[in-house]
């Protein structure tokens, strides 16, 4: 029997290539999501329930560095009865940030930006996340009512803990776990750090991501239970949320194998922390009820 509460997707991609080219896809192993994607593409893959809940509302997260990338998200959260938040991107460190985000807050699907994200990633500067002009930029976020997408390697957990310790107030969502080394096998560099993140009590955490950090070819269950366990025992299943990272995932098996492998990793939960993780979380964080439902 299905679960009328549903299932959240947390964290999900979109994409139109003929529209908005994604010069990350060009690197060497994206061939097989190197074509546009859309809602519809993730109706039809998401078709696995998790413990009898089938797929109710999704996160579409940015991808590239444009505004014009957010606007055009917003507007597809407007009209889509499956999108119920949007994680956007501007630049943080622009005078006129505040600016930028009223005019993206006014616009079509406006009232979907729940969150911003950069790709931290990929910035060189160990200290990026406690520039001054980054910081004026989250700060315009938090009073904007919004939360912030931290999306870092295991390697940068130093400056995402100094952010929660100078934004206390600004709620933070870990992306893809921090992307553990499952592949190497070496976590307790990644454990001892994550942990120290994790004791910032506004910080959630997505698991998500996790199989494209493993073996893409050859992962199992197996190889994802070690992160799965330290991440229900730091932040607890009360901050924990699911998320597919669609279409990324199709590298490594796509969305409903991992479906499949979440409902694996649950068997030991109660009802209530089955909930948490899949469906009540991510509503809390992202305000998903927060809107009249659009049609269907």
């Amino acid at each position: 029997m299905s679960d009328a509460r549903g299932l959240v997707d947390a964290h999900h991609h979109l994409w139109d290539l003929d529209r908005r080219p994604q010069a990350w896809l060009d690197e060497p192993g994206h061939e097989p999501i190197r074509r546009t994607f859309g809602a519809d593409d993730l109706r039809s893959a998401a078709t696995r329930p998790i413990a009898g809940r089938e797929l109710r509302s999704t996160v579409v997260v940015q991808c590239v560095t444009s505004v014009s990338e957010t606007q055009e998200l917003l507007a597809l959260a407007g009209t889509d009865p499956l999108i119920g938040a949007v994680v956007g991107w501007v630049d943080l460190t622009a005078p006129a940030v505040a600016d930028t985000l009223d005019e993206l807050l006014a616009g079509p699907g406006g009232p979907y930006l729940r969150a911003l994200r950069h790709l931290v990633q990929g910035e060189s500067d160990p200290e990026w996340l406690q520039r001054p002009s980054v910081e004026r930029g989250l700060r315009a976020a938090g009073e904007h009512g919004l939360a912030y997408d931290v999306l870092i390697r295991s390697h940068q957990f130093d400056q995402a803990v100094r952010l929660a310790d100078r934004f206390p107030d600004l709620p933070l969502v870990l992306d893809h776990a921090g992307k553990p080394p499952i592949e190497q096998g070496e976590l307790s560099g990644w454990e001892r750090e994550l942990r120290r993140l994790a004791a910032r009590p506004q910080v959630r955490c997505k698991v998500s991501g996790l199989v494209t950090e493993a073996d893409r070819q050859r992962w199992t269950t197996a190889d994802i239970r070690p992160v799965w366990e330290v991440l229900l025992s730091a932040f607890g299943p009360e901050r924990l949320m699911f998320g597919s990272d669609w279409p990324v995932a199709n590298l490594a098996g796509g969305w409903n194998r991992w479906a499949a492998t979440v409902e694996e990793l649950l068997a030991d939960c109660s009802p209530d922390e089955t909930s948490a993780i899949l469906t009540d979380t991510a509503t809390a964080f992202y305000h998903l009820n927060s809107l009249t439902p659009k049609p269907l």
